[in-house]
C-alpha cells in the first residue's frame, strides 16, 4: 500500500515543481506550497492524494472514483487557499492566507479512526470496512461458557 500512496505523492510533488506543466500559472507556487505542507503531515500522507482545477483531495482508497469523504484544498489566484468539502456540493470551510492554516482545518475534519489508503476501488474498501466491523462485532458477541 505504502508505495502507491508513496509514488502518488512524489509524482504530484515533482510534477508541482515543474512550471512547464503549468502554463506559467500564478496558481503553482500556492499549489506546490499545499501540497509539501500537506505532505509534511502524517495524517493527510497516509491518503492517496489527487489532484484538479488546482486543487488538493485525499482519499482513503487508491482507485478511481476515490472516496468523498474528506475536505480538500484549493488554491485562489490572489495566493489564498480555500477548504470545502468533503464533497463538491458541500459549503465552503473557509478561505485562509497560509496553507498551514488550509490543512490544519483538513486536519481538523477527518473521520475518526483514519487507516491508510486502502488499495482498491471505494466499492472494494466498503466491503473490507463491513467485513471487519462483522468480525469485529461477532468477536464480541462470544457465547459465555457455563
Amino acid at each position: 500500500m505504502a508505495d502507491i500512496v508513496e509514488a502518488a505523492w512524489r509524482d504530484i510533488l515533482t510534477s508541482a515543481g515543474e512550471p512547464s506543466l503549468s502554463g506559467g500559472s500564478p496558481l503553482l507556487g500556492p499549489f506546490t506550497e499545499m501540497a509539501r505542507v500537506a505532505y509534511a503531515e502524517p495524517q493527510l500522507r497516509q491518503l492517496y492524494p489527487w489532484t484538479g482545477m488546482w486543487q488538493l483531495h485525499f482519499s482513503r482508497c487508491t482507485e478511481i472514483r476515490y472516496t468523498w469523504d474528506i475536505p480538500y484544498i484549493g488554491t485562489l489566484r490572489d495566493g489564498r487557499y480555500y477548504v470545502e468539502g468533503p464533497s463538491r456540493s458541500s459549503p465552503r470551510i473557509a478561505v485562509t492566507d497560509s496553507a498551514q492554516a488550509a490543512v490544519a482545518l483538513v486536519l481538523e475534519r477527518l473521520p475518526p479512526n483514519l487507516r491508510p489508503a486502502f488499495v482498491g476501488s471505494p466499492e472494494e474498501l466498503a466491503a473490507h470496512e463491513k467485513a471487519r466491523d462483522d468480525w469485529r462485532g461477532h468477536t464480541r458477541q462470544r457465547p459465555r461458557r457455563g
